[in-house]
């Protein structure tokens, strides 16, 4: 349900560079249910928007094929990634803010979405409910297998990129997203996508995109965080050179919604078979190849809307009543 339909369109799009932030969790070893987070980092290293000196595609896109996942934590908080979900509790989120992984808003400083005041308090609603919902609109979309959508999809899981002459897909656990590479113009307004509607072209070693037709119904996280229909998004995939890393960078301009446009800042990490899969960051499985070198292969995640009960497990807080699976 798009919560801000009725307001006006955005008429306005901003890109703003981020500036890193940097902060390192600690502290002792952690209960059963933050084992998934402490594999984490808590830093975004420095990546610079430079000349490509990586490999080529036969089409000339640097090669960033591969198996990539965030790595400042889960999607449970967008501002305090190592925080955990509303209403459950978190070792880390017991503990000073500096000692836990950057907020991923970069800019403003503060590490804050800019809300306008009507906007934040639906924000805060839908955090207040969370823990335990009473209504469908207090269940977070991902977790009934709806698409990931924009930036989310970036903090869920590992994912995909695949590239190919005109087009660079990426590949969610929660769905797929194409971004075109050439002159064609973005759809009609009137047509909205989980994912939106993405134009891009390299510059250099930072793929730049402009996202569009956004349909404003997911969420950045299970704090509520959100944008509306009317958002547009300028996001920058900046990749290091050795092509190890990239930082995920978006500015987000939704006059509807936010006061000013602000930015995201997410840094992923390249997975390959030297690494151990692990069903989170690298959920690849070995090809059945007998006697040649190991290849995983990214498997497709089955998915089914409406996987479990209402409230309960299909969020993460306690489960009081059967699973209802299908």
């Amino acid at each position: 349900m798009n919560r801000l339909a009725k307001l006006p369109m955005a008429a306005a799009l901003a890109l703003a560079g981020a500036t890193p932030l940097h902060a390192q969790s600690g502290g002792s070893a952690p209960p059963p249910q933050q084992t998934m987070q402490s594999r984490w980092g808590g830093k975004v290293p420095v990546i610079e928007s430079t000349e490509w000196l990586g490999k080529r595609l036969p089409d000339g896109q640097p090669d960033v094929e591969g198996n990539w996942s965030n790595t400042i934590a889960n999607h449970n908080n967008f501002t305090d990634p190592q925080a955990g979900a509303p209403g459950e509790p978190s070792r880390q989120a017991s503990g000073p803010r500096d000692q836990r992984a950057p907020s991923r808003v970069s800019d403003p400083a503060d590490g804050q979405i800019p809300y306008l005041p009507e906007a934040r308090a639906l924000q805060q609603e839908f955090e207040r409910n969370f823990a335990d919902p009473t209504e469908q609109k207090y269940i977070e979309p991902l977790a009934r297998c709806a698409p990931g959508g924009v930036p989310k999809s970036f903090i869920w899981h590992g994912y995909e990129i695949r590239q190919f002459p005109g087009y660079v897909l990426l590949i969610f656990n929660s769905g797929t997203r194409i971004i075109y590479l050439d002159d064609r113009a973005h759809l009609p307004p009137g047509i909205k996508l989980w994912n939106g509607d993405s134009r891009g072209h390299w510059e250099g070693n930072t793929l730049v995109v402009d996202v569009q037709n956004n349909n404003g119904k997911a969420l950045f996280g299970r704090s509520g965080d959100y944008m509306s229909e009317n958002a547009t998004v300028q996001e920058r995939f900046i990749f290091d050179n050795d092509g190890s890393r990239y930082n995920y960078v978006a500015t987000v301009t939704d006059p509807t919604v936010y006061s000013r446009p602000w930015t995201a800042t997410i840094p992923a990490r390249r997975y390959t078979e030297a690494d151990e899969t692990d069903g989170w960051h690298y959920e690849a499985s070995p090809a059945n190849r007998p006697g040649q070198p190991l290849l995983n292969e990214y498997l497709e995640r089955v998915c089914v809307e409406n996987n479990g009960p209402f409230g309960g497990g299909a969020v993460g807080v306690p489960i009081t009543g059967p699973i209802i699976s299908r």
